[in-house]
């Protein structure tokens, strides 16, 4: 129960969370929180959508998928609570939730410390008290400052037609604090449409398996610089996936950085 005189909970966008209670029931509508709240409560976890792949073992009721969720059954779950995120879900889904008593948690992750504050929120409301390890490891991988050394990158994420990494996104930021200068930051829009012959200057693109997926035989032939295949989870998830990602990333950026004399 929420203490006498203390204000509701509010989630990233400034809804208060009218239930007093701590969660018992929860359905979410989002992979990286699927993953942070299976690692910190499985227990309380019911439904989550199909592309919720990890961890791998995650055995709830699946309930379609981001952007199509099973309303009906949801409320027939009758959850505690459902999470959810603003670009990754539709206004229309939770505002049908709410209507039917459903209190929804919306989360609103554009940055890395963002998405770091914002999942401790998450995890105090989920399963208060506690402090998971992969959240304090996620956080002292990501307070190192970025390589000296940077790199102009492209990063696609559909193709046909075309759409790349714009600035004011997760991925963005987190590319930036990884050494890498977006060259369509200065694009309209958070993912501008824009073909390939319009990345002139990357040093590299950056080409993720996902949403759209991207691999060796498809995407590298349409560009003239050097490119390099990543996984998209390293990029675009920010639950767990975090402690890893940051290397992972920087393995795949460092065979490509300018060297400095001395280097070897």
């Amino acid at each position: 129960m929420r203490p006498a005189g203390t204000s509701p909970p509010k989630d990233d966008l400034g809804h208060p969370l009218p239930s007093d209670g701590l969660p018992r029931r929860v359905v979410s509508l989002v992979p990286s929180l699927t993953e942070a709240i299976a690692h910190t409560a499985p227990e309380v976890l019911v439904g989550a959508t199909v592309w919720c792949t990890h961890p791998a073992d995650l055995t709830v009721e699946r309930l379609r998928g981001t952007k199509n969720p099973h309303v009906r059954r949801i409320i027939e779950l009758a959850p505690d609570l459902v999470v959810a995120n603003r670009e990754e879900n539709r206004e229309r889904h939770v505002l049908r939730l709410r209507e039917a008593g459903i209190p929804v948690w919306v989360t609103d992750i554009r940055t890395v410390s963002g998405a770091l504050a914002s999942l401790r929120r998450l995890v105090d409301l989920v399963a208060p008290g506690t402090s998971p390890a992969w959240l304090g490891e996620a956080e002292s991988v990501w307070a190192a400052p970025p390589p000296a050394e940077r790199l102009r990158v492209a990063v696609p994420i559909w193709r046909d037609p075309w759409m790349f990494v714009g600035a004011d996104t997760f991925a963005h930021d987190l590319l930036s604090r990884s050494g890498a200068d977006n060259v369509c930051a200065d694009r309209p829009g958070r993912y501008p449409a824009i073909g390939p012959e319009e990345t002139t200057g990357a040093d590299l693109v950056v080409l993720p398996d996902e949403p759209y997926a991207f691999g060796p035989e498809d995407g590298p032939e349409a560009f003239d610089a050097p490119t390099v295949c990543v996984s998209g989870r390293d990029l675009t998830w920010y639950g767990p996936s975090l402690v890893e990602a940051r290397a992972r990333l920087s393995t795949a950026l460092d065979a490509h950085r300018p060297r400095r004399s001395g280097d070897r």
